[in-house]
């Protein structure tokens, strides 16, 4: 396994701004966004790690030790053309949700609100980080790497949630899942990356489009 430290020299504040329901607010003062992303890259510690495995898309095993089996349509037909698997997670660590918290206690509503937002959009960007490493070290091997999948979408259970994290060892970045398969620090990620051989084309889509919650504000908001 590999594990990555993250980096953080800037976050997206169209996404913080996404995140926090707050695309149509044309007028939404600027520096509170600004003032949330540092917060956020002053207290957060992100780090990721990666585990490459051979999987069997007829039967949908993670050949791990122990072996995973996959269940569920929506992973299985997006990992049908895979031959092996990256199993990764990231988090930003428990910092940022500790001063979320308190912005919230002391009433600076807002703030809390958009440092909340600012922290989702940092531990997107740290997967993209891994999820680039991945993809060039696929690409070296002749691969062509799948978006990441996480638990959660499509009809992916969350009760994965325990065994991605014991097969690729989130203990060693401080990440866990809690018996409600809810991972801790909140703002972490798992995922798996599919690897193709080189011309296979991925049919399902990444983004809103394979997500089946409608009413959710970052779609919408």
């Amino acid at each position: 396994m590999a594990i990555y430290n993250g980096r953080l020299p800037q976050i997206d504040k169209a996404e913080v701004t996404r995140y926090a329901g707050l695309r149509q607010a044309k007028d939404f003062p600027q520096q509170y966004v600004m003032e949330a992303c540092l917060e956020v890259q002053l207290v957060a510690e992100p780090k990721g790690i990666f585990e490459e495995y051979d999987y069997d898309a007829e039967t949908g095993l993670i050949k791990s030790n122990p072996p995973l089996q996959l269940t569920g349509h929506s992973i299985r037909q997006h990992l049908a053309k895979a031959t092996k698997v990256y199993v990764m997670a990231v988090t930003i660590g428990e910092a940022v949700e500790l001063r979320s918290a308190e912005l919230f206690k002391a009433g600076n509503y807002t703030l809390g609100l958009l440092v909340d937002a600012a922290a989702t959009t940092a531990v997107e960007q740290v997967a993209d980080q891994v999820n680039e490493v991945i993809k060039q070290s696929a690409a070296k091997a002749g691969y062509t790497t799948t978006w990441r999948f996480s638990p959660g979408y499509g009809d992916w259970e969350l009760s994965i949630q325990k065994q991605l994290a014991a097969i690729v060892g989130t203990d060693k970045i401080g990440l866990s899942v809690t018996e409600a398969f809810l991972l801790f620090p909140r703002k972490s990620v798992t995922a798996i990356v599919g690897c193709m051989p080189n011309g296979a084309q991925l049919s399902t889509k990444r983004g809103c489009t394979s997500c089946t919650q409608a009413n959710c504000a970052s779609r919408n908001g």
